[in-house]
């Protein structure tokens, strides 16, 4: 009921975006997680040609968050949000109706240019609407991204015992309905007059040094959340034997932030200045690798169900942990993302930020699974576990040193409301 009442509080704008993104992690995650199975069993692709499908997805979208975020500021973020729920559309439509690599890499190129688009575009105009009360906003918004994230994978199994076409039409079809909501619903904003052109901006925010050593400060949480999917799914398969286990993992850390996200940011809000916060959380995150290391022994059995229960729990505490952490500290970073520049500018600065921790993800996941494949073969299990410990802990300095050098923004700048 809590929840309900302070989105209650926001504009219409708001909570239109805030079920936006409900829809928007549903409709992904109900046809993404099987869309490697059904290129390689259904269609018989070679796990070289599977690889490629997947990997244009993902660059077209990291590779072009400027783009996506320098167009929401020079066109307005509404008119962009809805061009990429449309795109996203179309690309899963694609991937429904379509079986050549033509189609299906066409497919991929527009999905990914669509969250190309609407990622920082709907960051963007969060933070323009919401004034002084960003952090609740991010709050929110990561809950419905959480319960979209746990929808669509529970959905898309569901659909799957009939076809993946149906998972990918009812995908397309989700996009749809938020492509009209929003063209019918979402209202515009101002948006201020042009200074110069594109490169301009970009030469702008690239040259902003306070706001880069933030985004690199920044990769070790990317790299560290990103494990809840790669290194603590892996390790709960291996301390309990269970290959069910994974899922728990991803379950503990959904419900926890559906339940506790809103209640952790609005009573560390007004506690103390936000790098404080963020650097906590990043230490949070940091340490919840530290339980499953005693357990993840690579090639150890169980000895039985009990055994296997007793191995679960320091992997599914690390699991609670990491998401305390992300809890705590990125509301409060998205938060600050625009007290580094100019309104003018914030979906730039959104788009860069996100394409600077796309880069920092990608490097972060080939270091871990560099490290869990070197831990296999010379018997060292804590190998990957460290290497995130180390991760977050030097995150977390620098988080600190620049706040100590007083280069991060005290708040958040105030921004104009969208008329």
């Amino acid at each position: 009921m809590r929840t309900w009442h302070e989105i209650r509080r926001f504009p219409l704008a708001i909570r239109l975006l805030l079920v936006n993104q409900l829809g928007v992690n549903t409709g992904f995650y109900l046809l993404v997680p099987y869309l490697a199975v059904h290129l390689g069993e259904d269609l018989g692709m070679s796990a070289a040609v599977v690889g490629i499908v997947l990997g244009v997805r993902n660059l077209s979208q990291q590779g072009l968050f400027l783009i996506g975020g320098s167009a929401a500021d020079r066109l307005g973020a509404r008119g962009v949000v809805i061009a990429g729920c449309a795109l996203r559309t179309v690309g899963f439509g694609l991937f429904a109706l379509g079986d050549g690599l033509a189609v299906l890499l066409a497919a991929s190129v527009l999905s990914g240019l669509a969250g190309a688009l609407f990622n920082p575009a709907v960051r963007a105009y969060l933070a323009l609407a919401a004034g002084d009360r960003k952090a609740e906003a991010f709050a929110l918004f990561n809950v419905f991204a959480t319960a979209g994230a746990l929808l669509g994978p529970l959905l898309g199994s569901a659909l799957l015992l009939a076809d993946f076409r149906v998972c990918a039409l009812t995908a397309a079809g989700i996009f749809a309905v938020l492509t009209l909501a929003q063209a019918l619903a979402l209202p515009a904003h101002e948006v201020a007059p042009a200074r110069g052109g594109f490169l301009g901006d970009w030469r702008e925010v690239a040259g902003n040094r306070r706001f880069l050593l933030f985004a690199l400060a920044m990769a070790g949480m990317f790299t560290m959340e990103n494990q809840l999917y790669l290194l603590l799914p892996d390790g709960a398969r291996r301390a309990t034997g269970w290959d069910g286990a994974a899922g728990l993992v991803f379950l503990v850390g959904t419900l926890a932030g559906l339940g506790l996200q809103l209640r952790v940011t609005r009573a560390l809000k007004t506690r103390g200045a936000r790098a404080r916060w963020i650097g906590a959380g990043l230490v949070l995150m940091a340490l919840s690798f530290v339980p499953p290391m005693a357990v993840t022994g690579y090639g150890t059995a169980p000895g039985g169900p009990a055994d296997a229960v007793l191995r679960a729990v320091p992997v599914l505490a690390g699991a609670l942990l990491l998401q305390l952490g992300v809890m705590t500290a990125q509301p409060f970073v998205m938060e600050l993302i625009p007290g580094f520049g100019r309104a003018e500018l914030t979906g730039t600065y959104f788009g860069l930020f996100y394409g600077v921790s796309g880069v920092a993800a990608a490097v972060g996941n080939t270091v871990v699974g560099w490290a869990m494949d070197t831990a296999g073969r010379a018997g060292a299990p804590w190998l990957p576990w460290a290497c995130c410990l180390a991760a977050g802990l030097a995150s977390a300095a620098g988080v600190a040193w620049l706040h100590r050098r007083r280069v991060l923004p005290a708040v958040a700048a105030p921004v104009p409301a969208p008329v």
